[in-house]
């Protein structure tokens, strides 16, 4: 009876949990589910290891399809229960955007969201921190190459009808502006479909050389492999969001895609943290390793190395106290944040693709 008593209260008193909102259903789905696979390795390993003696660490999922209306439904829901210790691992920047008052109003922290939009990031706000690059900063290093590098200046952009695509579109036209160049023809398409044959034909009558592709996926694929099917054959550009893993393999011809990527392949990749992610997932059972992966393990780090500062006192204020300090050089990656800075990362790679090694 007593150590089921015992039992009973650590569940009750020492459970971390991250109330996690993210797609794992429809379209985009394998975001989702990837970025939470690496984030459930590295917490299974804290909790098996003991490394927040007294503490275990749990990840409660609910999908929202990638849709904003289902994440502020979530949220609600996560808020109602009143014992999460902080909001975690969230997908996409109108998903997001849709919860951003509700967030701010809010004291539980809301950490390592899978965006890179910038109103998460300037001005910092007291209870958000991200770790992956912002999309600015991709964009910066995507156009460096089409326009330095491969010397293009007719430049067309598809832009995903949202938030995240009036976000992301504002860094292209910006950046562009600073090399005294404006797109060609902006077309949209709408979120979750693959309805992108008008685009095609718009960009096609205006002959771009290049295509900065604002979206998931499946409807880049469906333009990459359609356009190409009717001799059209420009220079695609995307963002990390578009999931390089997911994205390569629908490829059915040799075309030229760069993609942003704000972690390094863990194949090719060679420092501490990847290599020891390589061996965690392994032992997990995952062989077929990718970038989102990482990103959830290291997601999963950070909360741990903070959460490990407040291991008298674990409450989400004395993380956000913690969290806004942090530095740490460990496992060959320098993640530092301050009281004015919430993103703790600013690389960028450059993905080619390249369907050979595919």
């Amino acid at each position: 009876m007593l150590s089921t008593l015992t039992y009973a209260q650590f569940n009750e008193d020492n459970l971390i949990k991250l109330a996690v909102s993210n797609v794992t259903k429809g379209p985009a789905a394998q975001i989702g589910i990837r970025l939470n696979q690496g984030a459930e390795v590295y917490f299974q390993k804290v909790n098996h290891q003991n490394e927040l003696p007294g503490y275990r660490i749990e990840m409660t999922h609910r999908n929202d399809s990638y849709e904003p209306f289902n994440t502020l439904k979530n949220t609600q829901y996560f808020l109602q229960q009143g014992d999460f210790f902080a909001f975690f691992n969230y997908v996409g920047t109108p998903t997001t955007a849709a919860i951003l008052e509700t967030i701010k109003n809010n004291k539980l922290p809301f950490l390592t969201p899978f965006t890179g939009a910038y109103f998460l990031r300037k001005p910092a706000i007291k209870n958000i921190f991200t770790l992956r690059a912002s999309y600015y900063q991709e964009v910066k290093a995507q156009l460096d190459y089409l326009i330095n590098t491969r010397g293009f200046k007719n430049i067309g952009l598809l832009i995903q009808a949202d938030d995240f695509g009036y976000a992301v579109e504002k860094g292209y036209k910006k950046i562009m502006e600073s090399y005294h160049v404006t797109p060609t023809i902006t077309a949209r398409y709408r979120r979750n479909t693959e309805d992108i044959q008008t685009a095609l034909m718009l960009l096609r009558k205006h002959k771009v050389e290049a295509v900065a592709f604002v979206g998931t996926y499946k409807p880049l694929s469906t333009l990459i492999n359609q356009a190409y099917e009717q001799d059209f054959t420009p220079f695609f550009s995307s963002v990390s969001f578009i999931s390089s893993a997911d994205l390569f393999p629908l490829l059915k011809y040799h075309s030229d895609v760069l993609i942003t990527e704000v972690f390094p392949d863990p194949k090719d990749c060679k420092k501490a943290y990847c290599r020891q992610f390589v061996e965690d997932m392994n032992a997990a059972g995952y062989s077929d390793l990718d970038r989102i992966q990482l990103e959830g393990y290291m997601n999963g780090y950070l909360f741990t190395q903070v959460a490990k500062q407040c291991i008298n006192t674990m409450t989400p204020t004395c993380f956000l106290n913690e969290i806004q300090n942090f530095s740490s050089q460990q496992l060959d990656i320098k993640i530092e944040f301050s009281p004015l800075e919430h993103q703790g990362l600013n690389n960028v790679y450059l993905n080619i693709y390249s369907p050979v090694r595919q």
